[in-house]
């Protein structure tokens, strides 16, 4: 029996210029017809985008109407964020079926937010969903005060620099609140981990008080390929060649 993930061909309906480093795109069209959020508020789909062979993973802002809203973090290069900085309405997209992890106990009394601008559309859709005291530590690049629900309890932090996070530091000084509640976390992979360690040895927290998840890993300088599959892969469509094709001509030009 074949567990490959139900995939979906999307229809990019609109998109919008959130800040210099966060870009919303609205996707739609008869492809998503069967598409099924699974409720949790962290939730998210892979998406391949033309140019692509890969799926990169994105969390779900929103899904209503049949329509799927996904927030997402452009960098100084990269083939997504080719794809997402240019005139990208009425591109054909494929998306996989979607994945969520929240499993906020229910004898919670508050809740505690920590990400980086990677975390923004999770953190932003879990305030909006869950109805408890709310506390949130925002470390972004730039300014995004409306981005949150109104009303958010919301400490905005700085970015230290590009490829760069203070979160562990911030999370170590945190003065928590009494009683049951639950921490949600996502950044930086090595910030994460150094949190999971003070969670467990410091805090004494068990496993089902928290989640913290390592969306991108620092300290290696992002940089572009050697060769763009990007033009090839425009090229190869115009063309009409099969993906098979256009996979062949990639390889060739990369000299493997």
């Amino acid at each position: 029996m074949s567990t490959r993930a139900q995939q979906y061909d999307a229809q990019v309906l609109r998109r919008e210029q959130l800040s210099p480093h966060l870009v919303r795109l609205c996707l739609g069209g008869s492809g998503l017809a069967s598409f099924e959020s699974t409720g949790i508020p962290d939730e998210w789909v892979g998406l391949v985008v033309p140019g692509q062979f890969q799926s990169r993973y994105y969390t779900v802002r929103s899904w209503r109407a049949g329509e799927l809203e996904l927030d997402i973090v452009v960098h100084d290069v990269g083939l997504v964020t080719e794809w997402a900085s240019r005139d990208i309405v009425g591109d054909t997209v494929v998306v996989t079926e979607p994945k969520g992890s929240f499993a906020m106990p229910p004898s919670a009394s508050w809740l505690m937010l920590v990400g980086d601008l990677t975390a923004m559309p999770a953190m932003a859709r879990i305030a909006g969903t869950v109805d408890l005291p709310t506390r949130i530590w925002a470390e972004v690049p730039d300014e995004l005060a409306g981005y949150l629900p109104a009303g958010a309890d919301v400490t905005w932090l700085e970015q230290p620099g590009d490829g760069e996070s203070l979160l562990a530091s911030v999370v170590e000084s945190i003065d928590w609140p009494a009683g049951e509640g639950y921490f949600w976390m996502a950044g930086e992979s090595a910030q994460m981990r150094a949190i999971r360690k003070h969670l467990m040895r410091e805090r004494r927290l068990p496993a089902t008080a928290y989640d913290v998840m390592g969306y991108w890993r620092g300290g290696a300088q992002r940089q572009p390929r050697a060769v763009d599959p990007g033009p090839i892969w425009r090229a190869g469509k115009a063309a009409g060649q099969s993906d098979e094709e256009i996979w062949a001509a990639y390889d060739e030009a990369r000299g493997s």
